[in-house]
């Protein structure tokens, strides 16, 4: 807005209130006593069109856009914390326990034992958020003594740590609130509704579902499952209680025809050829395959209210294996017996069923 203001433009406009019986030129009494006054506004306006940009969501970055957002109750999302799967031993190479508490180091990050896994395995969370503690590998360094424990490894991402939230997520989702407003009945309202309720981790709404007035709501549980029959009639005596009724008697507004649906599950499993690092066999690697695929299908359905369908990619899965210690390269990598990448349905969720075959 205030581009045309610079220096120049502003010191030609003063220069010209000048009568022209004064000596203008640079150097003269006049022009030196402008000059710098010239620069502080030039300086001015600069700040001033930097303040009008963060005044507008459009424009506005950082603790500005966080202000304006949380107008309307839209908070940034915070970083998170990665939790890794540890493994320790004794001094023989068995197995050891280990106090939940403990705290380790690799490197410059630190990850407290949270949670008891199996045998000599526990869950690890990075006490630094973000994407930071998915990265670290190799050794851990006890902070605190061990009786019994001779190594420590930090194996498997369990659960990504992700940074906070940038500033163009979070003015996506500022502008899809704001244009997509709940109201009567539309997909933004029942969504809101529904999301609300206790145990539901998500919906999807099919405006039309048969026909004008109806409308089909899928929903998935909060522990990412298919809902079980009372939370699916919980739902749908608030909705519509009296199925395709459109009588306006639950939340439903008159004339929607309202059925409430619970997603459907499709169980994945994996099959693959290894090939292998040195001195590492198919028995020591299978359940790291195991729990990093697992992880993958999770993260994937965690995100299917939001996705129009759920695609188990083939290139992801050889990514992760080959993320695992111990293996060099995979091959002829097949989901559900097929060699191709697994298209799931609008309602429909992925369930890991486990490794099939590994050679």
């Amino acid at each position: 807005m205030y581009e045309t203001q610079t220096y120049e433009a502003l010191l030609e406009r003063m220069l010209d209130r000048v009568t022209d019986q004064m000596d203008k030129r640079e150097g003269s009494i006049i022009y030196d006593a402008l000059a710098p006054a010239a620069l502080e506004l030039a300086q001015m306006y600069a700040e001033l069109d930097i303040q009008l940009n963060l005044s507008f969501a459009d424009t506005a970055t950082g603790e500005y856009l966080e202000r304006r957002t949380a107008e309307y109750g839209i908070q940034r999302e915070p970083a998170t914390h990665a939790v890794r799967k540890g493994i320790f031993y004794k001094g023989d190479g068995t197995r050891a326990e280990v106090p939940i508490g403990s705290r380790l180091a690799s490197g410059d990050l630190v990850y407290e034992i949270t949670a008891r896994l199996g045998a000599g395995e526990y869950a690890l969370t990075c006490e630094t958020a973000g994407e930071t503690g998915n990265t670290a590998t190799g050794a851990l360094l006890p902070l605190d003594y061990i009786a019994g424990l001779a190594a420590a490894e930090l194996n498997i991402v369990l659960v990504p740590g992700e940074n906070a939230e940038d500033d163009e997520t979070l003015r996506s989702r500022y502008l899809q609130a704001i244009n997509e407003q709940p109201f009567g009945g539309n997909i933004s309202d029942y969504k809101q509704t529904i999301n609300e309720m206790e145990g539901v981790g998500g919906v999807k709404v099919f405006p039309v579902w048969k026909g004008g007035g109806t409308v089909k709501c899928t929903i998935i549980a909060s522990n990412g499952r298919r809902p079980s029959t009372e939370l699916i009639s919980r739902v749908q005596t608030a909705i519509d209680p009296v199925v395709n009724s459109g009588e306006g008697i639950g939340l439903a507004p008159i004339g929607h025809r309202v059925t409430i649906a619970g997603v459907e599950e499709v169980v994945i499993t994996v099959s693959t050829k290894l090939t292998l690092e040195p001195g590492a066999t198919v028995g020591q690697v299978k359940l790291d395959v195991n729990d990093i695929l697992a992880a993958y299908v999770k993260e994937l359905t965690a995100g299917w209210k939001d996705q129009e369908q759920i695609i188990i990619r083939i290139s992801q899965l050889d990514a992760r294996i080959v993320g695992v210690k111990g293996i060099a390269d995979v091959t002829d990598t097949t989901v559900n017996g097929k060699p191709a990448n697994l298209v799931l349905g609008a309602e429909q969720i992925a369930v890991w069923g486990g490794v099939g075959t590994l050679e």
